[in-house]
């Protein structure tokens, strides 16, 4: 299928046509309120979704590896099972959003708030998340092998059997935190 244009897709969503099947890869969306939007299973391959407001969108299964999503609005929003991998989400807002099962290796959330999200078995692994807030977050049997945790904030999250093997978590608020089943092997700064 040839790829659909930014206007041709915003009329679709306004119409609240059915998206399946379309060809997103490298569509440009920034700025745009796409609030509550079902965006599921789509290709959003190197999207340009810069300060989008994606809040309470449905995203589950959908393909954004290289997407480049600086400051987006993602509260609430359900990415279960998406694919993330080397996403850009430095500064974006993933307070309460469902993050199960992503796969997300080498994601940059450097400054990104995640605060309550659900990041059960996610794989993060390599993701360079500097200074990012996870209170009370859930990362039950998540992956962040080799993560770059630096000055982050895990205050409150549940961290049972979470793989932060090699990790960096220097200077990491870790406050309330039962690492207890976590792995640690060769974490450095804790």
């Amino acid at each position: 299928m040839s790829p659909i244009s930014r206007e041709q897709l915003l009329e679709k969503i306004r119409s609240r046509s059915a998206l399946t099947g379309l060809d997103l890869t490298r569509i440009d969306l920034s700025y745009e309120s796409l609030k509550g939007v079902d965006l599921s299973g789509l290709d959003l391959r190197e999207a340009h979704l810069q300060n989008a407001n994606l809040e309470g969108a449905d995203l589950h299964g959908t393909n954004l590896s290289g997407a480049f999503m600086f400051g987006c609005n993602l509260f609430r929003a359900n990415l279960t099972g998406a694919d993330i991998r080397e996403t850009n989400m430095q500064d974006c807002n993933l307070d309460e959003a469902q993050l199960k099962e992503v796969q997300g290796e080498h994601i940059a959330l450097f400054g990104s708030s995640l605060e309550k999200a659900d990041l059960s078995r996610a794989d993060l692994r390599r993701g360079r998340m500097k200074r990012i807030i996870l209170r009370y977050a859930i990362l039950d049997g998540a992956v962040l092998q080799h993560a770059h945790l630096e000055r982050s904030d895990l205050t409150g999250a549940s961290c049972k059997q979470t793989d932060f093997s090699n990790a960096n978590l220097t200077n990491t608020r870790l406050e309330g935190v039962d690492l207890g089943s976590a792995k640690l092997d060769g974490v450095i700064g804790r």
